[in-house]
């Protein structure tokens, strides 16, 4: 058996017994590699990290508090690979550039693919980004440089310059040769060839597995497919995770203003994308802007501050709707203790519908042409649910306060708020979105406020005009 200051074992065995197997990751790991960096033993934490992957090693340092992390670089920063870096968190990554100085930052970057340098680069304040560009050799800074130039989460940004493109009366032999002797010039990893005109456009792509089927004399045109997702720079990373899923691609060229051929991305990348988008909303419909699990506790309470303020202004609204039922709450304290009730089923309802609708939209699945049919079966998805839930907490308060009359008027409120979640669950998201607003971003505010002011509005005001 390893003792947990070994290296962890690789090979069929390793992934057994639970995940953290699995991924190479262990506890004792992590305490081992903490307690050479104590004894800032370099060559015991090299010997500890060299097993692992690159994405395990980042998981690793994320775990360091910051200053182990300064320690790491301190003892072993040549942990900190080329392949080590994109996988770290953007504000660790940071704070790990800071330390290991632009000229060493400048070194790995140049080892990276254009996609990934220009994701480190990105997430880098001004200053930083230029010290390092400057310490990059003149031909590696020119592609990062222009990248860097497309808006932010397109396309230009995602896509790798490093491709494979070559003319259409080529053969497959020729091509072949080629690949061999291009050797370190070649991408690290591709799927397809892309075949160009003579104004460098592209004009057809060739996956790898039939060229090697295919004899040596054949030209490229003879073999080439033309059904080309060619994906022009400007385009938002998440229209381009959606013709990636749309279309099972697993790369796609990207082109330029006049239709030239400038990079490709590829499907490992918009798988990045895919989770990002997923994760950015998630994030949204909770009020927050971006993860923030690694960010100084006062930075992250800033963050959170704007729509927390927010939420207290539609708080107060609500509050403002109780406040003109005052004298009816005064007469009859159970309207206290059951309006909250109606409230919150109409808040839940109505997330539930507005979960659905945010995704829709995100997936294509809600269009202009099909709103009304999935707006009409939402409101009757909150009509069904409003009425069982009305005969079951009318029952209950009628029964708890003897009251008929106030089992009534609660029921008739859940039917009112229900149907309101329902139907504004859905018209919220989708107005926002014809708006060009984010529906992910306020929606959930908006939507708390309507069955908030709507589900007090109807129960105390039902209240007021049968019971008291």
């Amino acid at each position: 058996m390893a003792r947990p200051d070994q290296p962890p074992e690789h090979g069929p065995e390793a992934g057994r017994g639970g995940p953290e197997g699995l991924y190479g990751l262990t506890t004792e790991l992590v305490g081992a590699v903490r307690a050479a960096l104590t004894e800032s033993d370099g060559d015991r934490v090299r010997a500890l990290v060299a097993p692992l992957h690159e994405a395990d090693v980042a998981d690793l340092v994320e775990r360091f508090r910051a200053g182990e992390r300064r320690r790491l670089v301190a003892v072993a920063h040549d942990v900190l690979s080329s392949d080590v870096l994109p996988h770290v968190e953007d504000e660790i990554r940071e704070e790990l550039i800071a330390e290991i100085g632009a000229e060493r930052a400048a070194e790995a970057i140049a080892d990276m693919e254009s996609d990934d340098a220009v994701a480190v680069l990105e997430d880098l304040d001004d200053p930083q980004r230029k010290e390092i560009l400057d310490a990059i050799s003149s031909e590696e800074r020119v592609g990062v440089a222009e990248s860097l130039t497309y808006p932010e989460d397109s396309a230009g940004r995602l896509m790798q310059r490093e491709l494979v493109s070559l003319p259409a009366f080529w053969t497959v032999g020729q091509t072949i040769d080629h690949m061999r002797e291009a050797g370190g010039d070649m991408p690290d990893d591709f799927y397809e060839i892309y075949v160009i005109d003579p104004h460098h456009r592209p004009i057809g792509r060739i996956p790898l597995h039939r060229l090697l089927r295919t004899r040596r004399p054949v030209r490229l045109r003879d073999i080439m497919a033309t059904d080309l997702k060619a994906i022009p720079a400007e385009t938002d990373q998440e229209e381009v995770g959606h013709v990636f899923d749309q279309y099972d691609l697993v790369s796609a060229p990207v082109i330029g203003e006049t239709g030239r051929l400038i990079g490709v991305i590829t499907v490992d990348d918009v798988v990045d994308v895919i989770q990002e988008e997923a994760e950015e909303d998630i994030l949204r419909l909770s009020g927050v802007k971006e993860p923030d699990i690694y960010r100084a506790a006062l930075r992250t309470a800033t963050g959170r501050f704007t729509w927390l303020l927010v939420n207290l202004g539609t708080a107060i609204l609500a509050s403002l709707v109780i406040y003109q039922f005052d004298g009816t709450i005064d007469q009859m304290v159970a309207l206290a203790v059951l309006m909250p009730i109606v409230a919150s089923m109409g808040g839940n309802a109505g997330t539930q519908t507005m979960t659905v609708a945010v995704r829709a939209i995100a997936t294509r699945d809600l269009t202009t042409s099909n709103v009304l049919r999935v707006l009409w079966k939402e409101v009757l998805v909150g009509g069904i649910n409003g009425i069982v839930f009305a005969i079951l907490i009318g029952v209950a308060a009628a029964a708890w306060y003897d009251n008929i009359a106030l089992g009534i008027v609660i029921g008739a409120a859940m039917i009112i708020n229900m149907l309101v979640a329902g139907s504004f669950g859905l018209v919220i998201p989708a107005a926002l979105w014809r708006l060009k607003i984010d529906p992910a971003t306020a929606a959930g505010v908006l939507l708390t406020t309507v069955t908030d002011v709507v589900g007090f509005l109807a129960f105390l005001g039902l209240a007021g005009m049968l019971l008291v």
